[in-house]
């Protein structure tokens, strides 16, 4: 028990007065921590609300890189990236519920928990879209397409070149004309690999899977019939182009079963016609979160 020998000592209503003085003071103290604690509890809400829209947008940012990268590892870092920038949202949001709680915001709880509603939406379609992005399958067709088939296509161009001196000359005429045929057969199957990896429906990529095969046909037609017309030195030339014709065909087969995966194409789509407008409703709520705080004075009213 503490005493005070001169509070006792003086007369009823002064040592009455005394003692309501030091209750006082005791309750102001008392007071003013409370009041400290929740100041600190106004300011970490505004310093987690702020990161939580800065965050945010590094991991929106960061996914749209891994859809738009044109490399694997440039979009299988930015996949990463975008990752983490969403754990590091997660983690902010479930640090601020408890302190709004505590401070009985209940308007800015519910900004809260309306955006976590609407993160996890986009957490769940986001990570369709880097699964999508980071198999870069239309960038793997296109490669092939203006790199190694390309390259078979240029090679068989060579290879029916080469034939014309086993040609008689009588029938130069005729070879000349099987050569442009199939070359130009060739290059009508090139052609058509842009359009078919840069299309996402799928019927009119099999249309065009139709037209590749007829052009095919038509190319190994024109060898068929070019080959009687060549001396018998020269057939292993014939054996040749037929040789880079299989190896080019092949390629396209490689190329459409990668434009039929259609990665890159599904992710752009999926980015820009619902995950867009999933972020401009996060950012919105994340925006009003941030105003309400900001608006609280120092006794925690608007």
């Amino acid at each position: 028990m503490c005493y005070f020998p001169a509070v006792i000592k003086q007369p009823f209503a002064v040592r009455a007065s005394a003692w309501a003085a030091i209750c006082l003071a005791l309750g102001v103290v008392a007071g003013c921590g409370d009041v400290n604690a929740a100041l600190e509890k106004e300011s970490k809400a505004r310093e987690l609300a702020a990161n939580l829209l800065v965050e945010f947008t590094k991991a929106a940012d960061a996914a749209n890189r891994a859809v738009m990268a044109e490399t694997d590892d440039a979009s299988v870092a930015f996949a990463r990236e975008a990752e983490q920038a969403a754990q590091t949202v997660q983690t902010d949001a479930d640090a601020l519920g408890p302190i709004l709680q505590s401070l009985g915001y209940a308007d800015e709880a519910r900004l809260l928990t309306e955006f976590n509603s609407r993160f996890a939406e986009y957490r769940a379609l986001d990570r369709r879209i880097l699964d999508l992005a980071v198999e870069n399958t239309n960038l793997k067709a296109e490669r092939l397409s203006y790199g190694p088939a390309l390259d078979a296509a240029d090679a068989f161009r060579d290879a029916l070149k080469a034939l014309k001196p086993s040609v008689p000359e009588k029938d130069a005429w005729h070879a000349e004309a099987l050569i442009a045929e199939a070359m130009t057969t060739v290059r009508e199957i090139q052609v058509l690999q842009a359009p078919h990896i840069a299309d996402a429906d799928a019927a009119v990529m099999t249309r065009m899977e139709t037209q590749m095969a007829t052009s095919e046909k038509a190319a190994r037609s024109a060898l068929d019939r070019l080959r009687p017309l060549v001396q018998p030195a020269g057939q292993a030339r014939i054996g040749a182009a037929v040789a880079v014709l299989d190896r080019f065909v092949a390629l396209n087969a490689q190329i459409i079963a990668l434009s039929r995966r259609n990665t890159n194409v599904r992710s752009l789509a999926l980015s820009l016609d619902q995950k867009r407008p999933i972020i401009a409703k996060c950012e919105e709520t994340l925006r009003a979160l941030r105003s309400a705080l900001d608006k609280r004075g120092f006794s925690g009213r608007r």
